[in-house]
């Protein structure tokens, strides 16, 4: 084990901080070395019968952007993530199935690697490259988990003026987060998520109190399933939607309405609404948030799950931290939350509520407490410590189980 750690995860250290040290003594060309380790320990207690999992993991980036020249620049991104100690935790590629799971496989790859070219209000992104569209709840990089999800893709960015904005992708593959190992792929968490999809998106700043935005995007994953036991495809979907947000004085608010169907040969037919509403209110510098979000049963005829699905966005984000409703239920979900974020001792300081029940039927899924805190750490402006609670309490042992998860993280970006 410690000769593993070693060449995999002491090098790229070692190399990354030689490279921090010979930039700081350079000039600022507008070129800039890229360095990152993030440390996590997560512990995961499930009331079932899988062990509890307790996993440290240690990523490492080095990357290198260039000053751009005529427009033409280029970035480059190599992540490690290693396991450090034993291996108490399923990673969905280590085979450790007796313990709870941990998608933080180890592997070294490119997160990014990619051309750009910028001509007045005209950018293209050619290569590997981070995506993230709105709030990511539909397109995002999972940025929680160790390896990013990332896009090999062709994009284009058009801004007319200082309030129109016009994205488009299309989309050749997605590195997944289970990545990049794929000797233990299956349809449910593939290390590559293949086929061609197209990401639309254009968004309308008409004035603080009102940013519009229309998207759509057609997602063909040939390679992947909504559930173990589905047919491979059907997750080909489009999904096309309307969001409305802004802020007046201490109010925020965001209203996003939502249609998914089938696509690419799906074998199933897919219809089902995404529904969004959230009102924020700021006293002094607490800001509370309420919201209702709403994943649907499907309409279409047949057996299986054809609920609404969020296959390409950053899920841990939404839905409660302990991860419970990663593919939405067969019945749908509807999420009912509210949380506050507050300033505390130098840091930061979350709480949220969430209480889930089913879209169709009415059945109650359970509620779960989230806790976070995140300093950076006095005496190292480049460290931040973070510290996550969560919980989640079922009422349908059917469906999800009891689950206690904790987290303890160091970053360090230079």
């Amino acid at each position: 084990m410690s000769q593993h750690v070693h060449r995999f995860v002491l090098t790229p250290l070692a190399f990354g901080l030689l490279v921090a040290s010979a930039h700081a003594t350079e000039p600022d060309t507008g070129d800039r070395f890229i360095f990152e380790a993030r440390y996590r320990f997560e512990h995961v207690d499930p009331d079932n019968a899988l062990e509890n999992a307790e996993a440290q993991t240690l990523r490492t980036r080095i990357g290198y952007r260039t000053a751009r020249v005529a427009g033409w620049s280029g970035l480059v991104e190599l992540d490690n993530v290693s396991h450090l100690g034993a291996e108490r935790f399923n990673s969905t590629r280590n085979g450790q199935t007796a313990y709870a799971a941990v998608a933080d496989p180890d592997g070294t790859a490119f997160n990014q690697a990619l051309i750009r070219y910028d001509h007045d209000n005209v950018a293209v992104i050619l290569g590997r490259q981070r995506i993230n569209l709105d709030n990511q709840r539909f397109i995002g990089g999972v940025g929680w988990r160790q390896n990013e999800q990332t896009f090999d893709a062709a994009s284009v960015q058009f801004k007319p003026t200082e309030k129109i904005a016009l994205w488009y992708s299309y989309v050749d593959q997605v590195q997944s987060v289970f990545g990049p190992d794929n000797d233990r792929a299956n349809a449910t968490n593939p290390a590559e998520y293949e086929g061609r999809s197209h990401l639309l998106n254009l968004q309308a700043k008409l004035s603080p109190a009102l940013v519009v935005t229309a998207y759509q995007y057609r997602f063909e994953l040939d390679n992947m399933a909504v559930t173990a036991d589905a047919p491979l495809g059907t997750l080909s979907s489009i999904t096309t939607g309307l969001r409305a947000s802004g802020a007046m004085e201490a109010w925020s608010y965001a209203l996003e309405l939502a249609r998914q169907t089938d696509a690419a040969g799906n074998p199933w037919a897919l219809d089902s609404r995404y529904v969004l509403a959230e009102l924020g209110y700021a006293i002094d510098k607490v800001q509370l948030r309420a919201g209702y979000e709403k994943l649907g049963a499907g309409r279409g005829t047949g057996d299986g799950n054809r609920a609404f699905q969020t296959p390409l966005g950053t899920k841990h984000a939404f839905q409660g931290w302990a991860d419970q409703f990663l593919t939405t239920a067969a019945d749908g979900i509807q999420d009912r939350y509210i949380g506050a974020t507050t300033p505390l001792w130098g840091g930061q300081l979350q709480a949220w509520y969430h209480e889930f029940i089913a879209d169709r039927g009415g059945a109650d899924f359970g509620r779960e407490s989230d806790l976070s805190y995140q300093h950076r750490l006095p005496w190292s402006p480049r460290l931040t410590a973070l510290v996550k609670l969560a919980r989640y309490r079922s009422d349908d042992a059917t469906r999800t189980v009891d689950t206690y998860k904790a987290w303890l993280q160091l970053q360090y970006t230079y």
